[in-house]
């Protein structure tokens, strides 16, 4: 799979004022990408199309250069402390995420160039909870290794945390454009994780995303890059011949990994859930969607923030967190698993 580009970019005037921002706009003239202007990233308007659907799917190709105004950093809990403001949005057309109702009618992509100013602001936090860690996710709404390859911000973040005694870096990622970053003196203080799952899924539910194959020999290539390493199998999916294709997953990565020593390996696993708002979402931007939803066919579970969602009726679930937890712990005995319905 080749690298993201952008059918279309638009620029905040200001973000010239800035290094990272007058490279882009260097980079992206001499790439040939029309470049248009924009008062404020959170202002996009006049995105191509002739319908709603048309213009989601251009606006997921359009990349929004832009200043990070609001520092205060938003609560990342309970995976870290804060969430790092790099970028914001994904170019994955991934049915099941959540990113489908949280960015509601801003589905483009933004890249924030001030990033001395988040850096500051990040050192600040680090120095409130002395002697403490202090850890920051740069994956929470957006997969900022997708667009790195044109910014390198994740490049820059995770040197900059190297150097700290106290911050900690983690992000997940479904793309395998790592090689810009193996050579980053990351000290040990980012960890990497790929977001993994079954041929199945991948197919039919993540399109514009690597290939499994392609993120198994990324993960292999940053683990001899000795970052700390870990995965997310997210959704864990009931569909046909499931159980082998999750067993045939742990195996390819087992057999990736057998020869290079991976301390504090860790594994996310999360099931399969939905909302309404998200459901109905989802058949809107992917009408022709495999993704199962029988409201009937689940149970409802309150969740967070007072939304419910449907989850896997306890049979099934049970069974998928026996079969997952025991090919996990055949495979990878030492790793650390965190399981959520």
């Amino acid at each position: 799979m080749k690298p993201f580009v952008p059918q279309l970019v638009y620029f905040e005037p200001n973000a010239l004022e800035y290094p990272l921002g007058k490279e882009l706009w260097d980079k992206f003239n001499s790439m040939g990408l029309e470049i248009r202007k924009t008062t404020s990233h959170n202002q996009v308007r006049n995105i191509p199309g002739d319908t709603d659907l048309e213009k989601y799917r251009v606006a997921k190709s359009t990349l929004v250069v832009g200043i990070r105004k609001t520092l205060k950093f938003d609560s990342s809990k309970p995976s870290a402390e804060y969430a790092i403001p790099l970028a914001t949005g994904c170019m994955g057309h991934c049915h099941y995420c959540y990113l489908q109702t949280t960015l509601g009618s801003k589905p483009y992509i933004r890249t924030y160039v001030n990033l001395d100013d988040i850096f500051n602001q990040a050192e600040k936090y680090i120095k409130e909870r002395e002697p403490e860690i202090t850890r920051f996710e740069a994956a929470c709404t957006s997969d900022i290794v997708g667009i790195d390859h044109l910014t390198h911000s994740l490049k820059k973040t995770i040197e900059f945390i190297g150097k700290t005694q106290l911050g900690r870096l983690r992000f997940v990622t479904k793309y395998h454009h790592v090689d810009h970053l193996l050579n980053a003196e990351h000290n040990g203080n980012t960890r990497f994780r790929f977001s993994i799952n079954s041929k199945y899924v991948i197919k039919n539910f993540e399109a514009g995303t690597s290939p499994l194959e392609q993120r198994i020999l990324a993960a292999k290539k940053v683990a001899e890059a000795n970052y700390p390493l870990g995965f997310i199998i997210a959704p864990i999916y009931i569909h046909e011949n499931w159980k082998e294709e999750y067993s045939d997953l742990l195996l390819k990565l087992s057999e990736a990994l057998k020869h290079i020593e991976v301390p504090d390996l860790t594994f996310e696993l999360i099931q399969h859930r939905f909302t309404k708002p998200a459901k109905r979402v989802i058949q809107k931007r992917y009408p022709k969607s495999k993704l199962e939803m029988n409201e009937e066919q689940r149970k409802y579970k309150w969740g967070r923030y007072g939304i419910g969602k449907y989850v896997y009726l306890d049979d099934e679930a049970n069974e998928i967190k026996e079969i997952m937890m025991t090919r996990i712990e055949k495979f990878f005995p030492q790793a650390r698993i965190e399981y959520f319905t």
